[in-house]
This record gives structure tokens, C-alpha cells and sequence, in this order.
């Protein structure tokens, strides 16, 4: 079974959108398409159910139904209990919120160990614990691969450390890091384990509950939704964790570590990425009976396998050439397809000249600024980064690969 491209691509208005038209999109790490059903979710909110939720007249009693519906779906797919998933207006406010709590709870001389792997947004709030007398542990890359090596990761491990965070994959390096086995080295140490799963995501819902960490944390608006941050965290470690939010929401879980009102339309047409993966798993298992988690990995098997096949095209039209590097793997069953490439020169003129010929990519540090530099890369000059994901076509490849032999 291999993904039906036209149904997927027909789910995202953006494909019909005439100012589009032409234009191949390759900075899918940065955001992606929304799909129809999240559009779809979100206008009917705020045509129908703009008012306070929860109450008992019907648009309040309604939209408060469709924000609940978006947390039992998610969190079904994500292999966690209801009550364990929260929404935050971003990953990186998200973050934030976390090592508030931790820095409440840990005492002066415990440890926390980050990588220098990581977007800024799961290691830069975590860092400033050292201000609180927290000891901080870097995790380092290697420096011509950017791989995190759980070896190393070992040798930092003792009963000090209380926290391990570290990404599902980097948005630079791109390499998939093996979480299970990370978060069972970690938990042995008696820590708990953050996983930043922003730049994993896209690429398929990843079973939380299955992986094991206490906390895994991604972007709404890079998984086909809204601007979101979505939050799991661990029933025992959100008990244990001080409460973030108003006193009287202090029983309730979701409500711990969001301190201001969520955005309700928001949150509600999150429900809209569970009618995706259930459209996906529909269409190519008509006969399907399976629940919410069955019908999650399915479609996230069907995503990385279209990935994978179109990001080798690119790593071997790339890998052999002398007047670039590419960051990470060159091997595209390893990685996600965020491909980051040092050019040696500025990369925001290329991508520039890569607009002109259809090319919709970016260039800069992209927040990862500790891990290029790590790597030997100028975090001031930056790199040239393709992402793309599974609605991606064979025609869009052709044309970066055609862009990309011009221009460089």
C-alpha cells in the first residue's frame, strides 16, 4: 500500500489556490499547509461558535464540545490519557511554562541535561535554571555529523540529574533520534525525560504512550493545523510538578500548565488533524476497523514511507557534490526530510534565487544556532534548509532538483 498523492493533495486547499500555482513548497519545517478539515473547524468556529464556551446555550455548549473533541481525539492518537494533553499558544511559550515548574520544584545542586542539538525553544528555557543554582549538563553533538550519541549520553548520567531534554529529531541535522532507548537510559538514572518533537511531527504522530518520555511536545501549525503548541505530559509527572495556572484550576490536569485562557477556536480546530489522519486511513483502508492509535500509525507509516523515497532523490542528487554539506545522514531512512545544507556562502541570496525559478525555501539558523555552530557552521551566516513532507509530489522534486542544479 503507498499513499494516494491526489487524494492527500486534494485535502489542502493550498494546491488549488491560483497564487500558488507554480510554486513548489520546500520550507515545510518552517509551517505547512493547512488541511481543509482544520480550515473547515476553525471558520465554523468563528462563524458559529465565537462566545464564551461551556455554558448551556447552544454555540457556547457546542463550541466548548468541539475544543473537548480536539483533546479525546489527539491524545487517542497519541497513545496518551485525555486529561495529559495540553494546548499552548507555542511550543517555545510551552517550554517556558515547563522550566518555570521545574526550576519551582528542583533543588539548588540537581541537574538537567540539554543538547546543543536542539531548536532554542527546548534548550535555551531550560538553561536559564542555571540562574537558579540548577546544574546544566550539554549533551554535545558529534561535530562532522551532528549525531547525538546515547554512549556520551550515559557518561552524564548520575543520581544528580532530575531531567534529560533532548529533540525527537533536529530541524537542522534532521537525523531521528532513537527516543525509547534515550528515555530508558534516562528513567534507569532515576530522570525524567522532555522530548522536543516539533521537527518529528510533520512526518506522522508518533505514540507517545509506546515511546515512553514524560513530556513530548509539538506544533499545531507544522502538523497541518493551527497555531498551536501541543503539550503531553505524563499523568505522575504533571501531579508532581507545581500547578502554573489559576488556584482554582490546580485539579485539573490540562489546565496546570496553561496559564492564560487557550485560544478556543484554535484549540478546537485541532479536531480537524484527527479528520485528516482519519480521511488518510479511510481512504486507504476502506474496510478499517481500527481505533484512533491502529488508524494513527497506520498513516504515519504511509507518510514516512512516501518521505523517505522522495528525500533519497534529493540526498543522492546531493551527497556527492564538493561545493556543499549536508547536515545529517545522508541515508533518508534515518532521517526526516529537513534537509539544512552549508553552502559556504549566504544562504538567504540562494534561496532568493531559488524564488525565481518556483522555490519556496528559506535560509538562516532557523533557532539552531548551538547546533550549527557545534558543527562548524557560522550560525550568523547559517544554512540553506529544503524541508518538505508527505503531500510533497514527484513533480516538486523534479523542480528543486532542477532549481538547485542552476543555482548552485
Amino acid at each position: 500500500m503507498s499513499l494516494d498523492l491526489d487524494f492527500v493533495r486534494a485535502q489542502f486547499p493550498a494546491f488549488a489556490e491560483p497564487s500558488l500555482q507554480g510554486q513548489a513548497f520546500f520550507e515545510n519545517a518552517g509551517g505547512s499547509y493547512a488541511c481543509s478539515q482544520v480550515i473547515d473547524r476553525l471558520t465554523r468556529f468563528y462563524t458559529q461558535r465565537k462566545v464564551q464556551p461551556y455554558s448551556d446555550y447552544p454555540a457556547s455548549r457546542l463550541g466548548g464540545q468541539e475544543m473537548d473533541e480536539a483533546r479525546t481525539r489527539m491524545s487517542a492518537i497519541l497513545g496518551v490519557e485525555e486529561d495529559e494533553l495540553s494546548f499552548g499558544p507555542s511550543t517555545t511559550q510551552n517550554t517556558y511554562v515547563l522550566a518555570q515548574a521545574f526550576g519551582q520544584m528542583l533543588r539548588p545542586g540537581e541537574a538537567i541535561v540539554v543538547t546543543n542539538q536542539d531548536h532554542e525553544a527546548n534548550t535555551g528555557p531550560w538553561r536559564l535554571l542555571a540562574e537558579r543554582g540548577i546544574e546544566v549538563r550539554e549533551w554535545k553533538v558529534d561535530p562532522a555529523t551532528g549525531h547525538l550519541d546515547p554512549g556520551a549520553l550515559e557518561q552524564l548520567l548520575d543520581e544528580s540529574v532530575r531531567l534529560v531534554c533532548f529533540p525527537h529529531c533536529s530541524n537542522v541535522v534532521g537525523e531521528i533520534n532513537p527516543v525509547t532507548e534515550v528515555t530508558a537510559l534516562a528513567h534507569a538514572a532515576g530522570a525524567f525525560v522532555c522530548v522536543d518533537g516539533v521537527s518529528y511531527a510533520p512526518h506522522g504522530f508518533p505514540d507517545v504512550g509506546a515511546l515512553g518520555p514524560d513530556i513530548y511536545l509539538f506544533s499545531a501549525y507544522k502538523t497541518y493545523g493551527p497555531h498551536q503548541g501541543l503539550m503531553v505530559i505524563r499523568k505522575t509527572l504533571g501531579e508532581l510538578l507545581p500547578n502554573q495556572g489559576h488556584h482554582f484550576n490546580a485539579d485539573s490536569l490540562y489546565k496546570r500548565f496553561t496559564p492564560a485562557g487557550p485560544d478556543h477556536a484554535q484549540v478546537a480546530a485541532c479536531a480537524g488533524m484527527a479528520d485528516y489522519v482519519d480521511a488518510l486511513y479511510a481512504h486507504h483502508v476502506p474496510d478499517g476497523t481500527g481505533d484512533a492509535g491502529t488508524r494513527g500509525q497506520v498513516v504515519h507509516d504511509l507518510m514516512r514511507a512516501r518521505e523517505v523515497t522522495a528525500l533519497a532523490r534529493v540526498l543522492d542528487a546531493l551527497k556527492e557534490r564538493n561545493d556543499l554539506r549536508v547536515l545529517g545522514p545522508t541515508d533518508a531512512a534515518l532521517r526526516a526530510p529537513t534537509v539544512a545544507l552549508d553552502l559556504g556562502r549566504d544562504p538567504v541570496t540562494v534561496a532568493a534565487q531559488l524564488a525565481d525559478y518556483g522555490i519556496m525555501a528559506g535560509g538562516g539558523d532557523f533557532y539552531a544556532g548551538r547546533a550549527l555552530e557545534a558543527m562548524g557552521v557560522d550560525p550568523t551566516r547559517g544554512v540553506l534548509r529544503l524541508s518538505f513532507t508527505h503531500y510533497t509530489n514527484d513533480q516538486e522534486v523534479d523542480q528543486l532538483l532542477g532549481a538547485l542544479e542552476t543555482v548552485l
